[in-house]
C-alpha cells in the first residue's frame, strides 16, 4: 500500500538569493508540479487526438495532497542564477529512488498512476 508523503525536502544552489520568499515559492511550486507529474500526470492520445481536455480529466495534486516542503538554499556569493525550472526534474527520480529503497523494486516508467485518495 502506498503511504502518501507528508514531507519533502529540497536543497538548492542557485547562487545568491535576492528574494528568499519568492525563491522558496518557486521551489515549492516546482516540487509540487514534479510530484503531480511523477505520480499521476498522464496525457493519452486516441486516434491522434489528446483525450484530456482540461482539469476535470487531467489529474493534478490537490491542496490536501500537498506535503510540507522544507527548502534549503546553499549559502554562497555566486551570482544569482535561474530558479524557475531546475527544482522540478529531480523530483521523479527522488520518488523512484524512495520506492526502490522501500521495496527493492526499480520503477522504469512514469507516471506511477497511483490512486491517491487521501
Amino acid at each position: 500500500m502506498f503511504a502518501w508523503p507528508t514531507r519533502r525536502a529540497a536543497a538548492v544552489d542557485c547562487g545568491r538569493v535576492i528574494n528568499p520568499q519568492g525563491a522558496r515559492a518557486q521551489v515549492e511550486g516546482a516540487v509540487l508540479d514534479g510530484l503531480g507529474a511523477a505520480l499521476m500526470g498522464e496525457i493519452t492520445v486516441r486516434a491522434g487526438v489528446v483525450e484530456q481536455s482540461n482539469f476535470h480529466d487531467y489529474r493534478l495534486l490537490r491542496m490536501h495532497q500537498a506535503p510540507d516542503i522544507e527548502v534549503h538554499f546553499a549559502a554562497n556569493d555566486h551570482e544569482p542564477r535561474g530558479l524557475g525550472e531546475p527544482p522540478l526534474p529531480p523530483v521523479a527520480p527522488a520518488v523512484c529512488n524512495a520506492i526502490f529503497a522501500a521495496t527493492g523494486r526499480r520503477v522504469r516508467s512514469l507516471p506511477l498512476n497511483l490512486r491517491l485518495e487521501v
